[in-house]
């Protein structure tokens, strides 16, 4: 009896044993110079997105599109545009436009010319456009220091993540008749980027789409799944960009729906009334799913 309890004692020392050196060995292994942790972060790089539900055409009882801006400047929505520096990760977090750029340079996901998303986009000629010009006016002056004259120059500036202020969804409302529910599939991205120029009487800016993102693609989800942002409430529990996306985790506001007239609502409304115009378009695909019901 006293040798089987001794044997036993043994055994559970040396897996204990065991447990403690190959925890240690995890925490303080200097192989992969994983300094910045204390322990290793490898589920979001082997993560992959779920790909959506299959839909049946005869499912869908009713649909719109609807197109709508997030600006990065509103408070909630920082987390899309922080850090703005390509160079350096900031707890291994990438800004949503330098995760997609990135990954358009590595030929990881491919883009298009407009919403349509039918005329791809290559990365050869979109480096062109991401080296923009930049209109300046110079002053000529005389030898009293006088303005003379005026030129427009120009000159070549490399793209900065910091010029793309807000990005543009489109976005398909429907309802499935399977559960009688509403739901909503986003299937593209753009990026809004700002171009100033510096003139005589003052600053000017305009602001233009770059290409669109087909979110629908499952290379784009895949990148989005392993890029995370922000969280101010738990480090650990840090949305990726697509489950931000998903659970539609932003402030945006409506600047177009599917009309006759095939117009954004800025096209014929401007301030307060465009304003309202948006957020009665958002009211009344809310109140679509709510009048299916009788009580």
């Amino acid at each position: 009896m006293k040798r089987i309890v001794s044997f036993l004692s043994l055994i559970i020392v040396v897996m204990t044993a065991g447990v403690t050196v190959r925890a240690q060995s995890v925490v303080d292994s200097d192989d992969e110079h994983n300094f910045n942790n204390f322990y290793e972060k490898t589920l979001r790089r082997e993560k992959r997105a779920m790909p959506y539900a299959f839909l049946r055409q005869s499912d869908v009882v009713w649909e719109t599109c609807i197109w709508r801006t997030i600006d990065f400047r509103e408070r909630f929505n920082q987390f899309f545009f922080f850090p703005t520096d390509p160079n350096r990760e900031t707890q291994g977090r990438v800004n949503l436009v330098n995760c997609i750029m990135k990954a358009l340079e590595n030929g990881d996901i491919e883009v298009f010319e407009d919403d349509e998303m039918k005329i791809p986009k290559e990365f050869a000629s979109l480096s062109k456009e991401l080296h923009k010009e930049q209109h300046i006016d110079v002053s000529i002056r005389d030898e009293w220091d006088e303005v003379i004259d005026v030129k427009d120059s120009v000159i070549y500036v490399d793209f900065d993540a910091a010029d793309v202020l807000s990005v543009r969804l489109k976005e398909f409302w429907y309802i499935d008749k399977q559960d009688t529910r509403q739901k909503v599939r986003i299937v593209g991205l753009s990026l809004i980027r700002n171009s100033c120029r510096d003139r005589a009487d003052g600053r000017e800016c305009t602001s233009y789409s770059m290409f669109w993102v087909p979110m629908n693609d499952m290379r784009v989800r895949n990148v989005l799944v392993k890029a995370a942002a922000y969280d101010e409430n738990n480090n650990v529990a840090e949305r990726s960009y697509d489950d931000i996306f998903i659970s539609r985790y932003f402030d945006s506001f409506v600047t177009r729906e599917t009309n006759r007239f095939n117009r954004s609502v800025q096209d014929y409304l401007t301030g307060t009334d465009a304003i309202l115009e948006s957020q009665q378009i958002e009211d009344r695909i809310f109140d679509i799913e709510s009048d299916m019901w009788e009580y």
